[in-house]
C-alpha cells in the first residue's frame, strides 16, 4: 500500500466526516491532479471506495429511521440503468473504451464539481425557494416521475465523474421534498448513494478501470478520518466549512475542464 494514498483518504474522510459532502468531488480530482492517476481508473475507484465508505453511514440512517426508502427506490429506479447504460454506451463507442474517453471524464468532473459548489454555496436559498414554490399540495405522482428522472441524470453523472450523489442528490431532495426534514433528506441520499455507486464501480470494474491496491489504501485512511471529522464537526461552524469547500471545488472543477 502506498502511505501517500493512505493520507489523502484520511483528509478526505476528515472532509466527508466534517461537511458531509466531498467524497467523489475532492477523492477523485485529488488522484488526478496530485496523483496522475488516469481519470478512468481514478473514476471507478472511487466509486467502490464510496460504495464501502457510504454502507456505513446507511447502516446508522437506518437504524436510526432517517431513511424514506420509498424515495430512495424512486431514485435507484432511474439511476441504476442509466449508470449501466452510460457506461455500456462508453465503453462500446469511446475510441479505445473507457480508458480512451479521458477527455470526456475530466469535463463531465469539471462540470459535476461546479454544480456540486453552486448546489453547496446556496443549497439554503435552493431549499426556500422549494418551500415557497411547492410547499403547499405537491402532485405526489408528478413528485415521483421527477424523482426518477432527477436519479436517472445523477446516474449518467456519477457513472461518467463519480461526483454528484452528494450535494447534487441531496439539493434535487430539497427540491422536489420540500415538507421532509433535512436528516431524512441526507439519510435518503446516502442510502440511495449505496447501490448507485456498487453499480457503477462494478461497471469500471467490468471493464478494468478499479485499482484495488489503490481502494485498499483509500479505505484504510478514510475509515479514521471520517470518525475523527465526525466528532470535530461540531466545533467548526458550517457557514465557514461550507464556502471553503465550495471555492475549492470551483477552482478544481475549472482546472479539470481546462486540463
Amino acid at each position: 500500500m502506498d502511505f501517500a494514498y493512505t493520507v489523502a483518504g484520511f483528509a478526505v474522510g476528515a472532509v466527508v466526516g466534517l461537511t458531509g459532502v466531498g467524497g467523489g468531488s475532492l477523492m477523485t480530482p485529488l488522484l488526478v491532479l496530485l496523483f496522475g492517476i488516469h481519470p478512468s481508473v481514478a473514476v471507478g475507484t472511487d466509486l467502490l471506495y464510496a460504495a464501502i465508505t457510504k454502507a456505513g453511514g446507511t447502516l446508522a440512517h437506518g437504524r436510526k429511521g432517517t431513511v424514506d426508502w420509498a424515495v430512495t427506490r424512486r431514485l435507484a429506479t432511474g439511476s441504476i440503468p442509466a449508470a449501466a447504460l452510460t457506461l455500456v454506451l462508453v465503453g462500446k463507442f469511446a475510441p479505445g473504451g473507457i480508458g480512451g474517453a479521458t477527455s470526456l471524464i475530466k469535463v463531465a468532473l469539471g462540470i459535476a464539481l461546479l454544480l456540486t459548489a453552486v448546489a453547496l454555496i446556496f443549497r439554503k436559498q435552493i431549499q426556500a425557494y422549494a418551500a415557497r414554490r411547492f410547499g403547499g399540495q405537491p402532485n405526489p405522482v408528478r413528485t415521483a416521475r421527477l424523482t426518477v428522472l432527477t436519479g436517472a441524470i445523477l446516474g449518467v453523472l456519477v457513472s461518467i465523474s463519480s461526483v454528484g450523489a452528494g450535494a447534487l442528490g441531496v439539493t434535487a431532495l430539497f427540491l422536489l421534498y420540500p415538507g421532509m426534514s433535512a436528516l431524512r433528506i441526507v439519510g435518503s441520499d446516502i442510502a440511495h448513494a449505496v447501490p448507485l455507486t456498487l453499480v457503477a464501480g462494478i461497471g469500471h470494474w467490468m471493464l478494468g478501470s478499479v485499482d484495488w491496491l489503490l481502494l485498499g489504501s483509500l479505505i484504510v485512511g478514510s475509515l479514521p478520518g471520517i470518525w475523527i471529522g465526525s466528532h470535530i464537526s461540531t466545533k467548526v461552524p458550517e457557514r465557514v466549512l461550507r464556502p471553503m469547500l465550495a471555492t475549492m471545488l470551483v477552482l478544481v472543477g475549472a482546472k479539470m475542464i481546462g486540463h
